[in-house]
């Protein structure tokens, strides 16, 4: 593998398939039927990958320097391979997050979408 660029900007955006495989593995390490299984009750449904689409991404997300392979076997079947978040994705990931919370303020200042709420819990 060449050595990544470091600039998480160079990747945005990202593609919604890619974002949901850096979520999924954001805080855990995740074979890729677990990260299928994730992505579709992460979106409620909205979002159902197939296993050709995903293994497509993590190879362009391994070959980014985005995710890695860890060692992690599980016992019932050790022929799983586990995908966690590299140091850059998670830099990426949070860019790629702040961008498009900058692109809901901009729905929002144009009044597509209503002004954003109080957060659940917590009154202003």
């Amino acid at each position: 593998m060449d050595r990544p660029n470091e600039d998480p900007a160079s990747y945005l955006p990202l593609t919604h398939v890619a974002y949901h495989v850096l979520l999924a593995v954001a805080n855990q390490s995740l074979h890729g039927y677990a990260i299928i299984k994730d992505v579709e009750r992460r979106t409620e449904g909205g979002t159902v990958l197939e296993a050709g689409t995903l293994y497509g991404a993590i190879r362009r997300l391994l070959r980014q320097g985005l995710v890695e392979e860890t060692a992690r076997s599980h016992e019932a079947d050790a022929r799983r391979r586990y995908y966690t978040i590299a140091p850059l994705g998670s830099r990426v990931l949070r860019a790629e997050s702040e961008r498009l919370v900058g692109l809901v303020e901009l729905a929002r200042v144009e009044r597509v979408l209503p002004a954003a709420s109080a957060p659940r819990g917590r009154r202003q």
